[in-house]
């Protein structure tokens, strides 16, 4: 595998314990997937490059999992095992990963490992020289000297072993042999007689100015690779100072980022080569990228490659003595700020369940977290009561500050009476650094439109009753101008329990703007079990039926309601096609 993922443990149901025996075996992530959600789980975790294990029938994860298939050099490893537990198969990535995960399955548990396929140094001497400990990449394996290097060692050749590589220690080896082996951080060719594995054991530090390109900084650490005749697959983690957290040419870099304060790069700056005070007084240390370099790759570590300088950026190569497999530092935070429709998982858009999915914590009122429980994989829940909205998003902003990929949870969509403006509002007030995204989903306006009919097809509006921030007297102006307007006006939060006047207040400012049959749509529990949509005409509303879990739509003057076959009457605003269809 090119780096280090902790395998995804995927079981439908912990049947006889299977899925739990095996994430304790491979020291994986379980996630145990229900019914539909057992396809997604699988192609999220697999889109992720994720090594994947699971007990889930083979065809359903072939199925799944094949319109992701790119090649056989970049497809995650999969393995897949008997319902049961007895047998073991690698399914996919069987040069690099699967072989090493059925292996170890088999080793600690005692379950049958069914080898159908594999190469010609492993059957040679049970050495498959494409399979490389974390930390190792074998440079050539897509090239055609991988398969003809093979051949040579069935034809009896040895090898010789440059470096330390234990996990090839089998293999028939002589010191005047004609095949090589290379473990090396340099950028070597190899051939069909000399295969380099690339040891990942470099840490590049960046610093740059505000603004820079990420192309800039790209090009000044290719030519300090060229330069210094360094492999770029042995980068094994980019650093720099945690004010770039939200610079996009060093966030950009790769996922293996990561930032140190000011306070931890101080701690090695006695072992940069090129301390500056003008840094210092800009940032608290007096070196960056060095520093960072040197902090990412350990204690143990050396600057290979001090200080290089582009018009606007800096780079330096820190070299550890062994792979780096645990980075130090923070990563980016991250605050994915999600909604999730009415709730169901059907009317979730594929781009939110993947990011809940992908979640390390999950933050919201607790209701919203009970509607998404069947993507759980793992994540720490952070839940709130309904009235802490402030204190909620405060939460998730500070966990983001952290190196946390933070999801936090609207019903709805996010940006319509949810948390996305009170994040941004917060962050305006008190800057941070941590990126924020804001993903769409159905709003209840939208879900009430559709299931009524199409009440929104002209033009429209949203006004929330509740006067808990906004005053009355706002909130009375703006529905006499969507009255007078004639829009088809969607209610947000009509009644609590401490509010019950403001919903009639506002019908009775409508009632000289809108004809006695004016539908009103009144839903409750959208996307819900306890769903239920009825359509009133206005003169017979009753707003004794609505509480706060009821969005009520009240259409326009030109708005209709028809009775249908079926015997269910539906509603609808005409966008004004009745004059084209009546000139015909």
């Amino acid at each position: 595998m090119k780096k280090s993922l902790q395998p995804v443990v995927i079981g439908r149901g912990d049947h006889n314990g299977v899925p739990s025996k095996l994430s304790k075996a491979v020291d994986g992530e379980l996630i145990l997937a229900r019914g539909e959600n057992v396809v997604p789980a699988l192609q999220a975790a697999f889109r992720s490059g994720r090594p994947i294990v699971t007990n889930i029938a083979a065809p359903i994860v072939i199925r799944a999992l094949a319109p992701f298939l790119e090649s056989k050099f970049d497809d995650p490893p999969v393995v897949v095992t008997s319902y049961d537990g007895r047998f073991v198969v690698p399914l996919l990535g069987i040069s690099h990963g699967a072989t090493t995960l059925a292996k170890t399955i088999e080793e600690k548990l005692g379950w049958q490992r069914v080898t159908f396929g594999g190469t010609a140094s492993y059957f040679k001497s049970g050495t498959p020289l494409d399979i490389s400990p974390d930390g190792f990449y074998l440079q050539n394996f897509n090239d055609d000297d991988y398969k003809k290097f093979s051949t040579s060692l069935l034809d009896g050749e040895s090898v010789t072993i440059y470096g330390n590589a234990p996990w090839l220690s089998e293999l028939p080896q002589s010191n005047d042999a004609r095949l090589k082996i290379t473990i090396t951080d340099q950028d070597l060719v190899g051939s069909d007689e000399h295969l380099v594995f690339t040891s990942m054991t470099l840490a590049v530090g960046v610093g740059c100015e505000r603004g820079t390109s990420i192309e800039e900084v790209q090009e000044l650490i290719d030519k300090t690779l060229r330069d210094h005749n360094l492999a770029r697959a042995s980068i094994a983690v980019y650093a720099s100072i945690d004010l770039k957290e939200d610079e996009p040419a060093i966030c950009g870099l790769s996922e293996r980022t990561r930032f140190f304060s000011a306070d931890e790069l101080n701690a090695v700056v006695h072992r940069v080569a090129n301390p500056s005070e003008i840094v210092c007084d800009e940032v608290g240390t007096p070196s960056v990228a060095e520093a960072s370099a040197l902090a990412a790759a350990g204690p143990d570590s050396v600057l290979v490659v001090p200080k290089a300088k582009s018009n606007r950026a800096t780079c330096a190569i820190a070299r550890a003595p062994k792979p780096i497999l645990e980075t130090r530092g923070k990563a980016a935070g991250s605050l994915m700020i999600v909604g999730i429709g009415p709730g169901s998982p059907e009317t979730r858009s594929p781009e939110v369940n993947y990011l809940i999915w992908y979640a390390t914590d999950w933050v919201g009122y607790g209701l919203y977290l009970d509607l998404i429980s069947d993507a759980h994989s793992g994540q720490t829940e952070h839940r709130f009561p309904l009235g802490d909205e402030e204190a909620r998003c405060r939460h998730a902003i500070e966990l983001a500050k952290q190196g946390k990929r933070v999801a936090l949870v609207c019903s709805g969509d996010a940006a319509i009476y949810a948390m996305a403006a009170l994040v941004y509002e917060l962050i305006d007030r008190e800057p941070c650094r941590i990126a924020i995204e804001v993903h769409p989903g159905i709003s209840a306006f939208q879900a009430a439109s559709a299931k009524a009919g199409a009440m929104i097809g002209h033009d429209f509006c949203c006004i929330s009753l509740s006067d808990l921030l906004t005053p009355w007297e706002a909130i009375e102006k703006r529905i006499k101008a969507a009255a007078e307007g004639d829009f088809v006006i969607s209610f947000y939060n009509p009644r609590s329990l401490k509010r019950r006047d403001q919903l009639e207040r506002a019908f009775a400012i409508l009632k000289n703007h809108r004809p006695p049959d004016t539908p009103v749509v009144v839903a409750t529990n959208l996307g819900r079990p306890e769903e239920n949509v009825r359509i009133r005409k206005f003169s017979e509303f009753n707003p004794e039926e609505v509480d706060m879990l009821t969005l009520v739509m009240v259409g326009s003057s030109q708005s209709k309601s028809i009775t249908r076959g079926d015997g269910k009457t539906y509603a609808y605003t005409p966008r004004g096609y009745a004059k084209k269809m009546d000139a015909k």
